[in-house]
């Protein structure tokens, strides 16, 4: 035994004495292996990273801005990448100026630092039901009173947001193909959303992590495009440039982003110089309007295998989401059956999904999961979701043989 094996832990925080790990983080450790077909992960593709694109970008930082490269930054960002950042949202949605973006380390550490900057313990922030579990993760940590938006099967309902949400801190959603569900909110309820936050006082946070991955059709402007004056909006690099970057970015009112750039200075000074030029350079180059079209047809591709696959493998009773971009479908079984129970079983049989109740604020519905497709090839996509089928099946013939 080490001494450090010995060794006393450190005193905790309260935010640490409240954090766990999770049970279901622990099963997908198992789902890593290679002879696991896994549905599990929100990884973008291998496929998708643009390695001679980014390669040749990195030479040519290297060679015509070495020594910036290789040195420390401003908080809030390069002004190369800011601006390219604020050409391309400008291209895509609406004017931004540069001033109005703020650089961080993946858009992960935007949501812990919005959770810092802007809430309190008992502090009620608003969440889509369900929701991404690693924004929860964030916000958990500030011990706030989460708030559920009603949704349905076209996502959070902004006709039954009442006086409850008046003052509330703000409101987190990815309105485009949302994770988990993978469902994108139509621009009438967008529109709505923004006119209710003006009413009852509150923000919004808007985390756009998968706009650019949409397959025939793209989605409907971001939110802030309506109500500019309190959204901030969350972009990232991972899943159109590189995940291993740690590169992301929010837009926003530059009042709102000054609490962040403080809080981020105490966290790490900045995001890694380096990768914001090799990003600024990939932008200027116009690779995203070169690199994307190949993404988006693998995405799709994939989506429809999954899709094929479960209209042929599912029983009846079961149902599913049939999203038009992004990298998530969200099935939904017979109330009877807990897929945080059949997990266990789905990996002995060499097969991992995310357990829908990973993704909920207060009270979890047990009879979800999710399925991401994309890193998947559609040999195995089929042959896994036969496997989950199967075990569905199993269920349902044990309850009605009762």
């Amino acid at each position: 035994m080490s001494e450090f094996e010995l060794s006393a832990t450190p005193p905790k925080s309260v935010r640490t004495r409240g954090s766990q790990r999770s049970i279901i983080r622990e099963l997908l450790k198992l789902a890593s292996k290679p002879d696991v077909i896994s549905f599990a992960g929100g990884l973008p593709s291998p496929k998708s990273f643009p390695v001679e694109a980014i390669e040749k970008a990195t030479d040519w930082v290297l060679e015509h801005h070495g020594a910036q490269a290789l040195q420390y930054s401003s908080t809030e960002g390069e002004p190369a990448l800011r601006k390219a950042i604020a050409e391309r949202e400008t291209e895509l949605s609406a004017p931004v100026e540069a001033d109005n973006i703020q650089i961080v380390s993946g858009s992960q550490q935007a949501l812990d630092l919005i959770g810092s900057a802007y809430v309190d313990e008992g502090s009620v922030i608003a969440v889509e039901n369900p929701t991404y579990l690693g924004a929860l993760s964030a916000f958990k940590l500030q011990r706030p009173t989460f708030l559920t938006i009603p949704t349905d099967e076209y996502g959070l309902n902004p006709d039954k947001i009442g006086p409850e949400f008046r003052g509330i801190r703000f409101a987190y959603v990815i309105p485009t193909f949302q994770n988990p569900t993978g469902i994108t909110l139509s621009e009438e309820r967008r529109k709505k959303l923004a006119e209710k936050a003006r009413e009852y006082d509150f923000w919004i946070i808007e985390d756009n992590p998968y706009g650019e991955l949409w397959y025939d059709h793209q989605p409907p402007k971001p939110i802030r495009c309506y109500a500019p004056e309190r959204t901030l909006t969350l972009g990232t690099f991972s899943k159109v440039l590189s995940p291993g970057f740690r590169l992301g970015y929010v837009v926003g009112p530059k009042a709102a982003l000054d609490p962040l750039v403080v809080l981020k200075q105490a966290v790490d000074l900045h995001t890694s110089t380096f990768t914001q030029l090799i990003s600024a350079r990939c932008l200027d180059t116009g690779l995203m309007n070169a690199h994307m079209p190949a993404v988006r047809e693998l995405y799709k591709t994939q989506c429809s295998c999954m899709l094929e696959a479960l209209e042929k493998y599912f029983p009846q009773g079961t149902s599913w989401t049939k999203p038009d971009g992004g990298m998530f479908i969200w099935v939904t079984l017979p109330e009877y059956i807990n897929t945080d129970e059949m997990m266990k079983e789905a990996l002995d049989r060499k097969v991992a999904y995310v357990p829908g109740s990973a993704f909920y604020a207060n009270e979890p519905e047990l009879n979800k999961m999710r399925l991401s497709f994309v890193t998947v090839p559609p040999e195995k996509i089929d042959a896994g979701i036969k496997i989950l089928a199967q075990l569905v099946k199993e269920r349902i013939d044990a309850r009605e043989a009762k």
